[in-house]
């Protein structure tokens, strides 16, 4: 995953200095995914590796208005390489709790609904039993009787589907859509490189998290234990989003001070 990432970013990358920027990002984030690694969150490398391959892409199109034709090369050939890798890394990389976790995503008439595709299933009648409205704050059955496992943290979505309904789910998305467009617009009007790229982070670690939070409580994406922005039950999680937000904000209104 790492070689695709720089792979990916040196494409559009010529000059020496260049390079070095994207050999220090490659680091850091090389250096996060070995921190994953050694806390047991293989499938959460997904977050940094993604949100920092969809940066590159990004700064890099945007500074040199680069035409849609000459990504579609580096796209075909990391698409290419994840696919012959994919097999190798489910095999011989994933613990079985981790396979049986793409197998629910991939392959749900394979498991065992009692087993390891029960919350999927709870997870996704819930929702559904939600409808239009949803049947109240504190007043879904499924939820409130502990059918749903983790509804405080990882299915906090499922817990919103049930009581607010479909309104609900989609005040939820037209939130974080205000949130993330804010971080673009501020990432856009930066005046340096840096206020810049790090609203780009910002926006691409919120999206991937509300991304594969709402996608594995419907079954779209594999269950990962990945928390809804400011949403789910957790202290760390929730000041860790805080301080990245305040520091955005803060580097905002410092071109302002500038001005």
């Amino acid at each position: 995953m790492i070689f695709l990432l720089f792979l990916g970013a040196a494409v559009f990358i010529f000059d020496l200095e260049k390079f070095r920027k994207a050999l220090i990002i490659t680091g850091a984030v090389f250096l996060t995914i070995l921190f994953l690694l050694y806390q047991h969150e293989k499938m959460y490398v997904l977050i940094p590796a993604a949100s920092a391959f969809v940066l590159f892409m990004i700064l890099e199109f945007r500074k040199r208005n680069v035409k849609i034709v000459s990504l579609i090369v580096p796209l075909i050939i990391i698409a290419a390489s994840f696919g012959y890798a994919a097999s190798y890394v489910f095999e011989n990389f994933l613990q079985p709790h981790q396979q049986e976790r793409i197998n629910v995503w991939l392959r749900p008439e394979k498991c065992d609904p009692r087993g390891s595709l029960y919350n999927i299933l709870q997870s996704k009648m819930a929702i559904g039993s939600g409808g239009l409205q949803g049947k109240g704050f504190l007043q879904g059955e499924m939820t409130k009787l502990d059918y749903v496992p983790e509804q405080s943290t990882d299915f906090i979505f499922t817990s919103i589907g049930e009581e607010q309904g479909f309104i609900g789910i989609v005040g939820v998305v037209i939130l974080f859509t205000i949130l993330l467009t804010r971080c673009v617009i501020i990432a856009e009007r930066a005046n340096l490189e840096f206020i810049r790229n790090y609203a780009y982070g910002v926006a691409g670690i919120l999206f991937f998290h509300f991304m594969f939070n709402i996608g594995m409580t419907m079954g779209l994406l594999p269950v990962i234990g990945i928390p809804l922005p400011f949403i789910s039950k957790g202290g760390s999680s929730l000041i860790a989003f805080s301080i990245m937000i305040a520091v955005l904000i803060k580097m905002d209104m410092a071109r302002y001070r500038a001005n």
